[in-house]
């Protein structure tokens, strides 16, 4: 066996070179959007988009070697939706805060993230987190990036008498994506090995061939400057002078925190990774994301977190960090080869989201849904995450009603402290975006 095989503990998890390459490889087609999807949300706030699709890949790639390498976990790590459109939409243009003045409060953040990390307060939050709980995480995950490959695919949009609706399902773009999804139900009903990247690789043929799906001018490019968004985090340092500045700083923090910790925790349960309802080198995991969210401060992009998507890679076999590390070495490659990402559209990564939804809501049949202290927090952050469009969202109204719901039926003393904490920390955190 190779040095690289026993480092990544192949046969321990019963893995292959095969199977890992695909399953990084998936993974990466599967979030390859976000390179084109980041810098078009930052540009909004003045940001340069070629300086952004540099920051972003360079970021991923940095934050997903770290998880492949040290963490050995098969999960990918780039700037985070939601949170992105945070930092443009609700501090930038909502607020009139300077871009480069919100990028250095990402910095001090993400400073705050590394000494949290080191000093293992974030993996001791996690371990306080009730395994139901947990599980509730892991499907509500499920729902809510099913639902967002049922949108990107155009079968569900927005309707403004009654909130959600079909699309229009006879839409050449949305027939695309329809195909997608039945034949990858097809393979995975057939346990075809791979099912998921071979459904997305068909799906782009049809498109190609359908011309839903242009191919490239050229293959190869430059990648663009840094110069734009490079430091400028810390020229802007001294302008974190004001109370609105800390809240912002704060809620950078706490979205961050849970959208990575959440993410991780389903993962985690979707791979079989958790053991005694901790998830080993937990510490490792959760240090590659505030080295990934540090690394964006500096050179120009929003902060990282832990993808959704990674469950795709999870769901085709892969288990060790060596497909981590075929991911970020993607994210490196398609700096040079950025115009050939042009044809993983939205229409074939939805058919991936809401297979791997399917197979991530399996979750739910483990919960107490017997016990109402337990059920109702649980429930209300799986169907909080797709109807708030947040994981963070979705986590903090279960989080908030779980003390509640035990301590009126004298189960107090069962909670964790840290739960305790958590319940006020979300309450103020509701009440500041909400406000």
């Amino acid at each position: 066996m190779s040095f690289i095989a026993k480092y990544f503990h192949f046969q321990e998890e019963k893995t292959s070179y095969r199977t890992e390459i695909i399953a990084g490889t998936t993974t990466f087609f599967a979030m390859a959007y976000i390179l084109f999807l980041n810098p078009t949300v930052l540009s909004a706030a003045g940001m340069d988009s070629g300086a952004v699709f540099t920051a972003t890949a360079i970021t991923s790639a940095i934050a997903t070697l770290f998880m492949g390498i040290v963490a050995r976990y098969p999960i990918a790590i780039a700037p985070g939706l939601g949170v992105n459109a945070f930092f443009a939409y609700s501090v930038v243009v909502g607020m009139g805060v300077p871009w480069q003045t919100a990028m250095a409060g990402i910095l001090v953040a993400a400073v705050i993230f590394l000494l949290i990390t080191l000093f293992k307060i974030r993996e001791k939050i996690i371990d306080s987190i009730p395994q139901d709980l947990k599980l509730a995480i892991a499907a509500g995950i499920g729902l809510f990036i099913a639902f967002i490959g049922l949108h990107n695919a155009g079968i569900i949009i927005a309707n403004k008498d009654t909130m959600v609706s079909l699309g229009h399902l006879t839409s050449a773009s949305t027939l695309l994506a329809i195909f997608g999804i039945v034949v990858t139900l097809v393979l995975m009903a057939r346990k075809v090995p791979a099912a998921i990247f071979v459904g997305m690789i068909l799906t782009s043929v049809v498109g190609i061939l359908t011309k839903q799906i242009q191919l490239p001018h050229t293959l190869i490019s430059n990648a663009p400057s840094l110069a734009p968004t490079m430091g400028k985090s810390f020229a802007a340092l001294g302008q974190i002078n004001s109370f609105q500045m800390i809240m912002v700083i704060l809620t950078f923090l706490i979205v961050t925190f849970f959208d990575t910790a959440g993410t991780l925790i389903g993962l985690a349960e979707q791979a079989g990774f958790m053991k005694d309802n901790k998830m080993p080198r937990a510490g490792s995991a959760l240090m590659a994301d505030a080295v990934g969210m540090t690394v964006g401060a500096v050179i120009g992009t929003s902060p990282t977190s832990a993808f959704v998507e990674s469950s795709s890679g999870i769901a085709v076999g892969g288990r060790t960090g060596f497909a981590s590390v075929i991911t970020g070495f993607f994210f490196l490659i398609s700096l040079l080869f950025s115009p050939l990402l042009t044809v993983v559209t939205s229409q074939v990564t939805a058919p991936a989201l809401v297979v791997v939804g399917i197979l991530m809501a399996n979750n739910l049949r483990k919960i107490n849904w017997q016990d109402l202290a337990i059920a109702a927090p649980s429930f209300l952050i799986v169907i909080g995450m797709p109807l708030t469009y947040s994981i963070s969202d979705g986590i903090a109204l279960g989080f908030i009603v779980y003390p509640i719901t035990m301590i009126t039926t004298g189960r107090a003393k069962k909670v964790h402290p840290i739960m305790y904490a958590l319940a006020l920390i979300f309450i103020l955190y509701l009440f500041t975006i909400t406000h």
